[in-house]
């Protein structure tokens, strides 16, 4: 017994010394991936080199541990919208910097995003300061951002990407037809065509006129906004998409599209005569670097005074959710902690989300209306805000979209799928159930929906789009019959919008700012970020506890869109005011 308790004590010790060990061997692995906030300082002619080489997300949040991939256990790299504009403001003002180097290739973000960031340095330019680009090559939306510099370069065998737009969509009908799965969609809106990828094997002409007309605003306003800054004509653009001249560089020189033709090599040589200075005395920032160096406030402290931006990006879910979703239980208690905080004069709601569920897009629209008698409360509306996403803002004093964005679908779906064929055909699978009551087992995956279950189900669909209309209507200063007419389910971009009146004025995140600023009757104020962002030891815990299949399905959701969909709709809960289908602008 004695020797037993001995070699019992001996594990105990030497498995409480292994987890130590281990602890402090995490510890040493975390510490080396999270980066030091060391304070950077720049000397004078200095120029900032921009890649945009990361995914462009809503904000970044400072947290160690979001930065980290614990599948990998590498870093992650994003870049937040709202760090690329503070450092770009910031830029603008220091002293020491000379210009901007755009060294770039892809961009990995939406067309509205990618216009904030392009407004950002056209400010920019306003100090006088120069913006050189180079590229071996450039897809469309990174010629897009590439237009705003001085002066591009492009490699002599490179080519730039330039063909229009396109919004494609895949469709299921043909698979679940194989599959012996029948899907049950009910919606309202003849546009609302969230059914089509299950039902249809191509667009309805409904849906291909909305769309047409909504990718045609958007690339009309790519094409004003390069012609202004490259002085070419809109119908010389026109002719280089529709004859694919700019894949030669030759062509793009003579065109006008870039303005010479160099190697990255010859960049040293080219910016330090900018700067008039030799090569070797050259002084280049990276951007992230940059991100160090403190914002000089010259001389004034904090303003008392408090602007909140929260941010809600993501599918609109219940719950509490994360950074990536707007969530009924995070957004609204933001909402509501900044309209009960007498510090912060008003409220810019940042949208970027497809919709989602009803039921939690009315929970967080009544925190709005619940906000805009007590204090401003401002919409901006970033690459889309559609369905749930343009419900939540719906009630807002007033609200600001680019061009760009795309917005409206107000109408409402539920999906349900009968798989009794799949499950007895052709997997040999067949159910029995027990009941106290008619309608127990509704909805059921394993038998037909019958007459009375879709009516009820109708009637809800209904009811619930009603309520969506009255909102809009309310908060719009329209009739009812008006907003029902904007609505239909119908996808609207931002000028279209704007003409209809879904949305105040066209403008970007700082425009909404300043609005709120005015509405609220303030001069003086600072910016504070919400929803709070987690806690590192709460992070890191949860993504320690994330399943692997659900890591393996998110990583596979990066290279394959279709996946994200099939993650979005495992999310779903109850019937949705959400984009019709996943619309990608290429």
């Amino acid at each position: 017994m004695k020797d037993f308790l001995k070699m019992l004590l001996a594990v105990v010790i030497g498995f409480f010394l292994t987890s130590i060990l281990l602890f402090f061997f995490m510890i040493g692995m975390i510490s080396s991936l999270v980066p030091t906030e060391e304070i950077l300082t720049v000397e004078p002619n200095t120029i900032i080199k921009i890649s945009f080489d990361r995914p462009i997300v809503e904000r970044s949040t400072h947290n160690p541990f979001e930065e980290i991939d614990w599948t990998s256990m590498s870093r992650k790299n994003i870049y937040g919208l709202n760090e690329i504009l503070d450092n770009l403001a910031k830029a603008k003002d220091d002293d020491n910097i000379a210009g901007i180097y755009l060294e770039l290739s892809e961009i990995d973000a939406g067309i509205s995003t990618i216009k904030e960031i392009r407004q950002a340095l056209e400010d920019f330019k306003k100090s006088g300061k120069f913006i050189i680009a180079y590229s071996d090559y450039l897809t469309q939306k990174a010629y897009y951002l590439a237009s705003v510099a001085d002066r591009i370069f492009l490699n002599p065998q490179g080519s730039i990407e330039w063909q229009g737009l396109r919004s494609e969509i895949m469709f299921f009908r043909g698979t679940l037809e194989k599959l012996g799965v029948e899907p049950i969609v009910i919606r309202h809106g003849k546009y609302k065509s969230a059914v089509e990828p299950f039902t249809n094997d191509q667009m309805s002409p409904e849906n291909r006129q909305q769309l047409q007309q909504l990718v045609q605003g958007i690339w009309q306003n790519i094409l004003n906004d390069i012609a202004a800054t490259r002085k070419i004509s809109k119908d010389t653009l026109q002719l280089i998409a529709n004859q694919l001249l700019a894949y030669n560089p030759d062509s793009c020189y003579r065109l006008g599209l870039i303005d010479s033709l160099a190697y990255q090599d010859d960049m040293k040589k080219i910016l330090s005569t900018q700067v008039a200075c030799k090569e070797n005395e050259l002084k280049i920032v990276d951007y992230n670097k940059y991100t160090k160096v403190p914002k000089n406030y010259g001389g004034k402290g904090l303003a008392k005074n408090k602007i909140a931006i929260i941010y809600a990006h993501g599918d609109v879910i219940m719950g509490k959710g994360d950074e990536g979703t707007v969530s009924a239980e995070r957004i609204s208690k933001a909402i509501r902690e900044a309209r009960e905080d007498s510090s912060i004069k008003a409220i810019v709601l940042r949208v970027n989300s497809p919709g989602g569920s009803a039921l939690a897009s009315e929970i967080i629209w009544r925190e709005v209306k619940l906000t805009t008698p007590v204090k401003p409360v401002v919409a901006s509306l970033g690459d889309v805000a559609a369905s749930g996403g343009y419900y939540i803002v719906c009630a807002a004093n007033a609200i600001v979209a680019q061009p760009t964005t795309i917005t409206g679908s107000i109408g409402v779906f539920g999906i349900l799928f009968n798989a009794k064929d799949l499950l007895n055909k052709k997997l040999g699978i067949t159910t029995d159930v027990v009941k106290t009551n008619d309608y127990s087992d509704f909805p059921s995956y394993s038998r037909p929906m019958s007459t009375i279950e879709k009516k009820r189900l109708e009637m809800e669909i209904d009811r619930i789009y009603n309520t969506f209309v009255q909102h809009v209507a309310e908060g719009r200063k329209m009739t009812t019959d008006q907003a029902d007419s904007y609505g239909q389910g119908r996808v609207w971009n931002g000028i279209d919008a704007l003409a209809i009146g879904l949305v105040d004025t066209l403008g970007n995140i700082n425009d909404a700012i300043k609005l709120a600023a005015k509405l609220a009757k303030i001069d003086n104020y600072r910016i504070v970020g919400m929803p709070k962002t987690e806690e590192s030891l709460e992070k890191l815990l949860k993504e320690l506890t994330e399943t692997k299949e659900m890591k393996v399905f998110q990583k596979l959701s990066d290279k394959m869109p279709f996946i994200q969909t099939f993650l979005s709709l495992s999310r779903m809960q109850g019937i949705q005011t959400r984009l019709p289908f996943e619309i990608t602008v290429y």
